[in-house]
């Protein structure tokens, strides 16, 4: 039968419309890396759109992409009803009032579970700010517990996470439960992933580049931003040990600014430089790089590194955390030395694939780092596991979950429920404020809001924020 004949019948593909908040460029961080990623995997059997409130400067031959300015509900309404699934992340929701009321299954990606970053990105802030910040992260979160008909996360610790979050909001109920005891079928893990290919070198970006950097040189690398959930003090304090006995040993930061301007200024990045000058390991023993590395070309600093290092405190964070720059380092087959208590702790230890220490010991730290750069057997075989991890991350095994679900999709069985009872999470008034309808009336009674809150000032403020985000891509 050829495909002229009438009775011949075209497969069915599912249109899928993956919804982000980042930018889609040269620079991409985490977001954006994984829809680009996840719209790869699903082209091979869906046909997949790809939509950002941010500027967008790469193409794919596999499919397509369109930026939308934020709310302009119109211009997302056009591929709302083309899609038959709609992945979000994020504030998608907030963003496009027409994603929040659409009929069409949704899937609510939740690998970054976002309110515990708000605990530690914020805590600087003024209290109000700070509660406020977590409390609209809630916010944003339950809209899609309640409404989403499947669910991604990163890890076992994430998805514990969130069925604890999806009962709370009356998502484990006899619909779901007769549909699968086990939730499988609500909620799927599909962590962060790593390439198929090996990583190839096209040039040396570290050694014998950046100045005070030697081709001999022992070089630890930080592969990602530094963000107040992490502890870089701690990692510098270790560089300060290392620096009189071991020279050879070097820090490089791979990026220490962010590239999108709506990401705040971390107060851990101003300590970690402020120790390092305290030391005097600037531009000797501890180097910071300024800028944001292309997403193509972080592979020519992983491998001019030889070990790569993550530093974190305890908290809660950490536990549900999935640490996606240790990802890169096991592609890189780096050995890691690393901070106790998130799942990668886990599986470094499990693998042999490099030195877990106790968080916020810099004399452990030095110890690990010395200890596994001096043994070239043992740094031989942590490398060697790192390369034999990573196949268990290649994207198309991570997103393995996402794309048999848009595959053959169906609405959740409880829909229908939590259609009559969603409305019952109701909300303090800020977060009913957010969930008006982007408009006149909903800016009017923000102004009200604030104006209660902090007067003039605090609407400078949100104002600024605001005319930051809205230009912020131009």
């Amino acid at each position: 039968m050829n495909q002229s004949d009438p009775a011949f019948t075209r497969p069915v593909r599912t249109r899928v419309l993956l919804i982000t908040g980042d930018p889609i460029r040269a620079k991409m961080a985490g977001p954006a890396i994984r829809v680009w990623n996840m719209a790869e995997q699903l082209s091979s059997k869906c046909d997949v759109r790809v939509v950002s409130w941010k500027r967008i400067e790469r193409s794919s031959e596999l499919f397509d992409l369109h930026y939308v300015r934020e709310s302009d509900d119109a211009g997302i309404a056009v591929h709302e009803r083309w899609a038959d699934v709609i992945v979000v992340q994020g504030m998608s929701f907030r963003i496009f009032p027409t994603i929040a009321k659409t009929s069409k299954i949704v899937v609510a990606d939740l690998y970054d579970p976002f309110q515990l970053e708000q605990l530690e990105q914020n805590k600087y802030e003024q209290r109000a700010t700070w509660t406020e910040e977590v409390r609209k992260a809630v916010s944003l979160l339950n809209e899609q517990l309640v409404r989403a008909d499947f669910f991604l996360c990163a890890s076992e610790r994430q998805r514990d996470l969130w069925l604890g979050s999806l009962s709370a909001v009356g998502r484990l109920n006899p619909d779901t439960y007769l549909a699968d005891p086990t939730f499988n079928a609500l909620i799927d893990i599909a962590p962060f992933g790593l390439p198929a290919d090996p990583p190839q070198r096209s040039r040396h970006a570290i050694k014998g580049t950046v100045p005070g950097i030697e081709r001999d040189d022992k070089v630890l690398i930080w592969g990602g931003g530094i963000y107040n959930w992490f502890d870089p003090q701690t990692l510098v304090k270790a560089m300060g040990i290392l620096a009189s006995e071991n020279p050879e040993i070097k820090l490089f930061f791979l990026s220490s600014g962010h590239f999108n301007p709506e990401v705040p200024e971390m107060q851990a990045t101003a300590d970690a430089v402020s120790t390092a000058e305290r030391l005097g390991l600037i531009g000797k023993t501890v180097f910071f790089n300024d800028s944001w590395v292309d997403y193509d070309d972080r592979v020519n600093y992983l491998l001019d590194a030889d070990v790569g290092v993550s530093t974190h405190p305890i908290h809660a964070e950490t536990r549900f955390s999935f640490r996606t720059r240790i990802l890169d380092y096991l592609w890189a087959g780096l050995p890691i030395v690393a901070s106790d208590g998130d799942a990668f702790a886990e599986i470094i230890r499990a693998s042999g694939c490099g030195r877990v220490v106790p968080a916020g010991d810099p004399q452990a730290l030095a110890d690990a780092i010395r200890t596994l750069l001096g043994n070239e057997g043992a740094l031989a075989e942590a490398a060697a596991a790192a390369v034999e991890m990573r196949t268990d991350f290649r994207w198309d095994r991570a997103l393995a979950p996402l794309v048999d679900f848009c595959s053959s999709p169906r609405p959740a069985p409880d829909r229908n429920l939590m259609a009559e009872s969603g409305s019952m999470l109701g909300g303090n008034r800020f977060e009913r404020i957010l969930a008006m309808p982007r408009g006149r009336r909903r800016d009017l009674t923000l102004l009200a809001y604030y104006l209660r809150r902090g007067g003039l000032t605090l609407v400078r403020e949100k104002w600024a924020d605001r005319r930051t985000r809205l230009t912020s891509d131009e």
